[in-house]
C-alpha cells in the first residue's frame, strides 16, 4: 500500500513528506487530487495541522475527506489572495486586537466637504434632473444577503411588503422604480433611447435560491431577466483563537464553521465577475449600491446621483443629519499624522471617543443646527465605474478587514466562541489615494430613511424620540413621506394621529402610496397635481397608473385609481367613503401572517372608490 501511494506521489510530482507532522493527512494524501495535495500543503504551511487531528483511517468516512478539500477549495477561491492571505490577515488583526491597538491612532477627525439637500428647493430640482439625465449610465446593486430572523419574520427581507396598503415588496418596488427612471432618463435623452439599466443582486446561501424564486414567480416585475444578474457570496472561514487556527465545525469533524464575511463581499464580487468591465465597454458611468429594506431610498437616488455628476465624485455617501451620540456611523475626514487623509464611516461608538482624544473635550455633540456635524451613513454608495474599476484592479476587490472576537476573560488569550475577518460595503473608500475625490450627500431624513431591520420586541425598548427602525415605522414612514411630499406639491393633507402598534407610539399620517412610473422625482408629482386638494388624516389614496393627474380632489375615505398604462384619468371633486382602517393584531398571535404580526396592525378594506377607467 504505501509503496502505490508512493509511486502516485511520484508520478504526481509531490512530496508527501510535509504532512509528516499531520500523521491523519499523510496517511490518508492518495485519496486526494493533485490539487487536494496542493491544498492540504498550503493548510499545513499555514499551521492548520489540527483540522486533521481527528480524521480517521483511510476506508472510512473518504467520500467526506474529498468534500472537506472541496469546502477549502470553495474557501480559497472565493477570498482575494487565497486562504493564506485570510490566515495572514487575520492573524495580524487579532494580534492588533488583543494589544488593544486603537485603528484610528495618529489620525485627527474633521467634517468632511459635501452637499445638503431640501426637497422642492431650486438647488435640489437641478440635481434631480441632472440626476434623471445620469441614470441612463448606472447601474444598481443591491445587498441582499440576509434572512428576516432579526425581524420577527422567516422569509427573505426583500420579499416583505414595504407598506400593506397594496402589499408591495421591497423588491417590486426597487425594480419598479429602476424602471421608472430608466424611462424619465429616456425621455430626456435626444434622439432613440436603448438604455437597460442593470441590477445586480448580491445574494448568500440563505437568500439565493428564494430571491431567484421571487424574481422568476413575478417575471422579475416587469425587468427583463437579462437586466438582472444574481452574485452569491461565500462565507469565510471561522477563527479558534489568536493564531488564526481554523475552527472545525462542532457536529462534523470533516467541516471547517464558517460565517458570513459581511456585505463588504460586494466589491471581490463585482470585480470578479467581469462585469464592471462590461459595464464600461457599454458606456456606463455610474455604479450605484443600496441595502435591503430602506423603502425611502431612491426618493435619494436622482438628486444625489446629480450631485456625484455636478461635483464629479469618485465615491458619494448618501447621508441624513444625525443627532450626536445616535447609533448611526458618522462620515468623517481623518487626516494621519504623517499627511494621509480618507473621508470614512466611522462607527458612533469609535467616534465620540475619537474627537475627545483628539482635542475636542466634548465629543461628539450637536452644532447649531441640532444635529452632529457628522452626518449619518444611510449605507448607499454612488461610486464613479472608471476610478472604480482602478481602484479594484488594484485590490482585487479586497476590502480593509476588522475582527472583533469575544473574549473569554481580560488576558485576551481565547474566545467565549469562534470570530471571523469581516468587512463593510462602505469602507471601500478606505484604500483609496488622497487624490480621490470623496464627498457626501445628506437628505431630510423624512424623506430618505425608512431601514427596517429591528423585531417588535427591540422596537419597543427603543428610548423614546429614538427611531424604531421596525416593520411599523418602516411603513408608517413611507406615509409620511408620500403626506409631506403631496403637501410641497400643493395638497393640504391632514396632520398625524398618535397611534401604538407592537408597543410603539407612531404617527398615522393618511395611507398615501403611488407607483414610481406616476412620479419617481418631485417635479414629476408636482405636475401631476394642481388645484386645490385635500385628503383628510383617515384616507387611503392609491395611484397604480402612469397618466394620472390630481386636480381639486376632495378626498375623506378610500380611492384607488388603478388604469392601464395608456389611459389618461383626472382624479377630482369629492370623494367620502368608509374607507379602511387600521386595525391592532397582536405580534405574538400566530393565526395572523408574520408580515402583519412584526407591524402590530392589519388593514380593514371596508369601502373604497375604485376607479379602472378614465
Amino acid at each position: 500500500m504505501a509503496s502505490a501511494v508512493t509511486e502516485k506521489f511520484s508520478e504526481l510530482g509531490i512530496d508527501g513528506g510535509f504532512a509528516a507532522s499531520a500523521p491523519n493527512l499523510q496517511r490518508n494524501l492518495h485519496l486526494l487530487s493533485a490539487e487536494q495535495v496542493e491544498l492540504a500543503k498550503v493548510l499545513v504551511e499555514m499551521g492548520q495541522t489540527h483540522l486533521f487531528e481527528h480524521w480517521d483511517e483511510p476506508g472510512v468516512d473518504d467520500e467526506e475527506k474529498k468534500a472537506f478539500f472541496d469546502q477549502v477549495a470553495r474557501l480559497n477561491s472565493s477570498y482575494p489572495g487565497g486562504l493564506v492571505s485570510y490566515i495572514k490577515t487575520a492573524r495580524e488583526l487579532l494580534s492588533d486586537s488583543k494589544a488593544g491597538k486603537n485603528p484610528f491612532d495618529g489620525f485627527t477627525p474633521s467634517v468632511p466637504t459635501g452637499e445638503t439637500l431640501t426637497l422642492g428647493d431650486d438647488n435640489f430640482m437641478s440635481f434631480e434632473e441632472t440626476g434623471v439625465k445620469e441614470v441612463q449610465k448606472a447601474a444598481f446593486v443591491l445587498v441582499a444577503g440576509g434572512l428576516g430572523e432579526r425581524l420577527g419574520y422567516n422569509g427573505i427581507k426583500v420579499a416583505l411588503p414595504r407598506e400593506t396598503t397594496t402589499g408591495t415588496c421591497f423588491l417590486q418596488h426597487y425594480i419598479e422604480t429602476i424602471l421608472a427612471l430608466q424611462d424619465a432618463s429616456c425621455k430626456l435623452s435626444e434622439g432613440e433611447c436603448q438604455t437597460k439599466i442593470p441590477l445586480v443582486i448580491m445574494t448568500s446561501d440563505d437568500t439565493h435560491s428564494s430571491t431567484l424564486e421571487l424574481l422568476e414567480s413575478n417575471y422579475y416585475f416587469g425587468m427583463e431577466p437579462t437586466q438582472v444578474k444574481l452574485l452569491k457570496q461565500e462565507k469565510v472561514a471561522c477563527l479558534d483563537d489568536n493564531d488564526a487556527r481554523l475552527a472545525v465545525e462542532p457536529r462534523n469533524k470533516y467541516r471547517i464553521q464558517t460565517k458570513p464575511h459581511g456585505h463588504g463581499d460586494v466589491h471581490s464580487l463585482l470585480y470578479s465577475s467581469g462585469l464592471l468591465n462590461e459595464w464600461s465597454d457599454a458606456g456606463l458611468r455610474w455604479v450605484l449600491f443600496f441595502q435591503d429594506t430602506n423603502g425611502l431610498l431612491f426618493n435619494a437616488i436622482p438628486a444625489s446621483l446629480g450631485v456625484s455628476a455636478t461635483r464629479q465624485y469618485h465615491v458619494n455617501s448618501l447621508a441624513v443629519p444625525r443627532k450626536a451620540k445616535e447609533a448611526i456611523g458618522g462620515i468623517t475626514r481623518l487626516t494621519h499624522a504623517d499627511g494621509r487623509s480618507m473621508v470614512i464611516n466611522v462607527e458612533y461608538n469609535q467616534l465620540d471617543p475619537l474627537l475627545r482624544a483628539t482635542g475636542f473635550p466634548d465629543g461628539d455633540v450637536n452644532c447649531e443646527t441640532g444635529y452632529s456635524p457628522f452626518p449619518g451613513n444611510i449605507n448607499q454608495l454612488i461610486l464613479e465605474l472608471g476610478p472604480y474599476i482602478e481602484e479594484l484592479t488594484k485590490t482585487g476587490g479586497a476590502i480593509k478587514e476588522f475582527v472583533n472576537p469575544k473574549y473569554k476573560d481580560a488576558s485576551k488569550t481565547s474566545f467565549k466562541s469562534s470570530t471571523r475577518l469581516e468587512c463593510m460595503m462602505q469602507d471601500y473608500p478606505k484604500t483609496l489615494p488622497p487624490s480621490a475625490r470623496v464627498g457626501f450627500t445628506v437628505m431630510e431624513p423624512w424623506l430618505a430613511y425608512a431601514p427596517v431591520k429591528n423585531n417588535p420586541e427591540d422596537a419597543a425598548k427603543v428610548p423614546k424620540g429614538n427611531p424604531y427602525h421596525s416593520a411599523t415605522s418602516g411603513e408608517m414612514f413611507v406615509y409620511r413621506a408620500n403626506s409631506l411630499i403631496l403637501r410641497k406639491a400643493g395638497v393640504q393633507v391632514a396632520n398625524p394621529v398618535q397611534h401604538v402598534f407592537n408597543g410603539q407610539e407612531v404617527e398615522v399620517w393618511p395611507r398615501i402610496t403611488w407607483k414610481p412610473k406616476w412620479a419617481v422625482t418631485f417635479k414629476e408629482v408636482k405636475n401631476k397635481v394642481s388645484g386645490s386638494s385635500s385628503i383628510s388624516q383617515r384616507s387611503t389614496l392609491v395611484i397604480k397608473g402612469r397618466n394620472i393627474s390630481v386636480k381639486d380632489l376632495s378626498l375623506d375615505g378610500a380611492v384607488v385609481i388603478d388604469v392601464a398604462d395608456d389611459k389618461e384619468v383626472k382624479v377630482e371633486g369629492s370623494v367620502q367613503n368608509k374607507g379602511w382602517i387600521l386595525e391592532n393584531v397582536d405580534y405574538k398571535d400566530t393565526s395572523v401572517p408574520e408580515e402583519l404580526r412584526i407591524r402590530g396592525f392589519r388593514i380593514n378594506k371596508i369601502e373604497q372608490l375604485v376607479k379602472s377607467e378614465p
